[in-house]
């Protein structure tokens, strides 16, 4: 096992982005394997749930939506772990809750004749998952600003943000493929040795030591990332209604497969967060913000107004391309107003907006579009953005003000 060196700051400058991106790499690719772990069950969990084990979709729905919680409850947890015992410590212990989640996965198996307990063993897998993505996902963001500094948050934003969208995105069709080979008891298996890789991926990586001595109340943090968070809260409202409800616009206006749009909006996410994902370090994160949440806006407005297939296709590129700097650029200036000694905590504490958000989203959405209709919700998508625009001019007046 290598030496592990406790030092807050790089061993030695980092000049150029290149150098910043290698330190960043085995951070970034623990953090997609992580959080593999959750996009492979996405899609099949809640058809185990129902078809094998008979469980009503209200319940469904609850159990799903347990993660969600748990992990926006547990941030301050995970945070203040990260700082007080370390980040790469937290980022270890979480690969091992998700590791935990698949064996309690694999125990359900065993039970599927007594549904009910099978079903406690799911739950308590959702539990572990929710705990381990939460203190992946802090200790990931705190360890990389604590190698690379402050002044590289921007770059930090971006490569995790890419690890972990693209996770999403690639981990569903993987684990609908792995279900019709294996079923459920595949899932569970993957989820078992993806984190267990995740953890050897960072095992050697130079930790950094703790930037706290004692535990830091949630809520003066909360606090100091309180209008960059609710800027990222209203952008990723796009986010959330292409996932949820592009799919039943297609259908309800019989544009046939939807598959394009979610293609659209990935690649235009990706492709921004690469070639544009050092500006916010560059320009400041605000003025960043201000372009990419008009841009997620008007693509939002494009989807609403749509009357071709081609229109909403542009439309979700345009939310993709916007919304890919709106999570680093706000970030930024939440790493700018949390305390140097905080940065796991606060990125926690910021990362719970994204939590809220895509948690009240769906259900919102689905109320307004039985009332109003499926393109209502793209209506609405646009103004919670636009007033994401607004957060985004009142931090750029701030900065200018400082």
């Amino acid at each position: 096992m290598s030496q592990v060196h406790t030092s807050s700051t790089p061993a030695a400058p980092l000049p150029g982005g290149a150098q910043v991106f290698m330190t960043l790499l085995p951070i970034t690719l623990a953090v997609f394997v992580g959080f593999l772990t959750i996009g492979v069950q996405m899609p099949v969990l809640p058809l185990h749930l129902h078809e094998t084990l008979g469980v009503g979709t209200l319940v469904i729905g609850v159990i799903v939506g347990l993660q969600f919680a748990v992990a926006l409850l547990s941030r301050p947890w995970a945070g203040n772990l990260a700082d007080l015992r370390g980040p790469k410590r937290a980022v270890i212990i979480g690969c091992l809750f998700a590791a935990a989640s698949g064996v309690a996965y694999l125990a359900s198996m065993a039970f599927v004749a007594t549904a009910a307990t099978s079903v406690w063993f799911v739950v308590l897998g959702r539990i572990l998952l929710a705990l381990g993505e939460s203190l992946i996902a802090t200790g990931a963001l705190g360890w990389s600003l604590g190698l690379v500094g402050a002044r590289n948050a921007g770059k930090v934003m971006a490569w995790i943000g890419i690890a972990i969208y693209g996770a999403y995105a690639l981990g569903a069709p993987l684990g609908v493929a792995v279900n019709d080979r294996w079923g459920f008891l595949g899932v569970a298996v993957c989820v078992t040795v993806m984190a267990l890789v995740a953890a050897s991926l960072v095992s050697g990586v130079r930790a950094v030591a703790p930037s706290a001595a004692r535990r830091t109340p949630f809520y003066k943090v909360l606090g100091a990332v309180l209008w960059p968070g609710i800027g990222l809260a209203l952008s990723s409202v796009g986010f959330g209604l292409i996932t949820g409800f592009i799919a039943l616009l297609y259908a309800a206006r019989q544009w046939g497969d939807s598959s394009l749009a979610f293609t659209a909006f990935g690649a235009a996410f990706i492709g921004a967060r690469i070639l544009f994902g050092h500006l916010p370090d560059k320009l400041g994160g605000a003025k960043v913000a201000l372009a990419s949440v008009a841009i997620e806006a008007v693509g939002q407005f494009f989807i609403w107004g749509s009357d071709t297939a081609s229109i909403a296709y542009l439309g979700a590129a345009l939310t993709g391309f916007g919304y890919s700097l709106a999570f680093p650029g706000f970030g930024v200036e939440a790493v700018r107003r949390a305390p140097p000694q905080t940065r796991s905590l606060a990125m926690g504490a910021y990362v719970a907006f994204l939590d809220i958000a895509l948690g009240i989203t769906s259900p919102l959405a689905g109320a307004l579009a039985s009332a109003r209709g499926i393109a209502s919700v793209y209506l609405a998508g646009g103004i919670a953005v636009a007033l994401a625009w607004g957060v985004a001019l009142r931090l750029a007046w701030r900065a200018e003000d400082r």
